[in-house]
């Protein structure tokens, strides 16, 4: 007879439960609340009690999702963006700041850059955007700075064309190691990976972020809507 694998405290994953050689052909069935068998049960579910797992990945929403929202976040995705939101909240109360300040290399300004741009502002974002705002020549870390304290929350567009502009040019430590204190910086990777940023900008890529490998643009833009949107 087969036996479970986790008898006591039971599965907290329906991927665990259906990899269970005793549990497998049942999780699928409904459970009560109190099933050891239950995927209602997960460390990093929330009230709403919104739950996937895909790949192995548990997936969840967030606290600032909106009840009827239908976006998911990885744990990672949750612990990354939690205190930008708290940021965001504590910034709400000044309506002259842009929503978003997109920092991005110049030779992505008419593609990526610029569909990200027109992905946020669909959903009424008011972006901070190097076409419309960024003279040409300033200096990338001074423009962040400006763009930061001009905005709600910041988001790098890491693409292969910005790790060949920062290596370039070289990353000042301490004035990144600032940018990412104050909880206001997001990276968004883009085809490219978090491995790739780490080898030019250890500091910079020691912060995880969102990445268009395993989800679309249109799906990174949607969290990042989400992410300033009031409640």
């Amino acid at each position: 007879m087969a036996r479970c694998t986790a008898p006591i405290n039971g599965h907290r994953t329906a991927s665990a439960a259906a990899n269970c050689p005793a549990c497998g052909s049942r999780y699928n069935r409904s459970y009560s609340p109190f099933s050891p068998y239950s995927t209602s049960y997960s460390p990093f579910s929330n009230s709403s009690g919104s739950l996937s797992s895909s790949g192995g990945q548990t997936r969840t929403k967030a606290r600032w999702s909106s009840a009827g929202s239908s976006i998911l976040y990885t744990p990672a995705e949750i612990r990354t963006l939690t205190p930008v939101r708290e940021n965001v909240e504590k910034r709400s109360s000044l309506p002259e700041l842009r929503d978003v300040f997109l920092c991005h290399a110049w030779d992505d300004r008419k593609d990526s850059a610029k569909e990200l741009h027109d992905l946020l502002e669909s959903k009424g974002i008011t972006v901070w955007f190097s076409e419309k705002d960024v003279l040409l020549g300033s200096s990338l870390l001074r423009e962040i700075d400006k763009g930061l304290a001009k905005s709600r929350v910041g988001i790098v567009l890491v693409t292969p064309s910005f790790l060949k502009r920062i290596k370039g040019e070289g990353i000042a430590d301490k004035e990144l190691s600032a940018l990412l204190a104050r909880d206001l910086l997001v990276p968004i990777v883009h085809n490219t990976t978090f491995e790739d940023l780490r080898e030019v900008s250890p500091l910079l890529g020691s912060r995880s972020g969102l990445s268009t490998i395993e989800e679309s643009m249109v799906d990174v833009a949607a969290k990042l809507a989400e992410l300033v949107n009031p409640l």
